[in-house]
C-alpha cells in the first residue's frame, strides 16, 4: 500500500520556521521526483518545490526561493522541507507527491502526481 505521511506542521509567528517531513512507503521512493504543493485558505495549488532522484537538483517558487530548502534522504526515504523566516501568506495546507517526471511547478494540479500525501497544516501567525 502507497503512503506518503506528512508531519512537522503547526502554528508558528511571522519570521520563524517549521521543518516538515514526509515519510513515504509502498513503491520505490529512488524512481520518484519529489514534490512539496500547498493550498492557502480559498486558493488553487501551488507548486513550492522540487527535488530530483539523487537530490542534487532542486527547483522552487519565487515567492520562497531563500526561505525554504528542500531535501531526501533516499535511505530513510523520506522528504523534507525546511522553512524558514515563514510568513502570513505562507499559511497552507502542505502535501508531499511524487511523480516520475519532472513537473513544472506552475499550474500543478492533483492529477499530474502519481501519489499524493493527506497534507500537514501550516499556519503563520503576523
Amino acid at each position: 500500500q502507497v503512503q506518503l505521511v506528512e508531519s512537522g506542521g503547526g502554528s508558528v509567528q511571522a519570521g520563524g520556521s517549521l521543518r516538515l517531513s514526509c515519510a513515504a512507503s509502498g513503491f520505490t521512493f529512488t524512481n520518484y521526483w519529489m514534490y512539496w504543493v500547498r493550498q492557502a485558505p480559498g486558493k488553487g495549488l501551488e507548486g513550492v518545490s522540487s527535488i530530483n532522484i539523487g537530490g542534487g537538483t532542486t527547483y522552487y517558487t519565487d515567492s520562497v526561493k531563500g526561505r525554504f530548502t528542500i531535501s531526501r534522504d533516499n535511505a530513510k526515504k523520506t522528504l523534507y522541507l525546511q522553512m524558514d523566516s515563514l510568513k502570513p501568506e505562507d499559511t497552507a495546507i502542505y502535501y508531499c507527491a511524487a511523480d516520475t517526471w519532472w513537473l513544472q511547478l506552475q499550474g500543478m494540479s492533483r492529477a499530474d502526481f502519481a501519489y499524493w500525501g493527506q497534507g500537514t497544516q501550516v499556519t503563520v501567525s503576523s
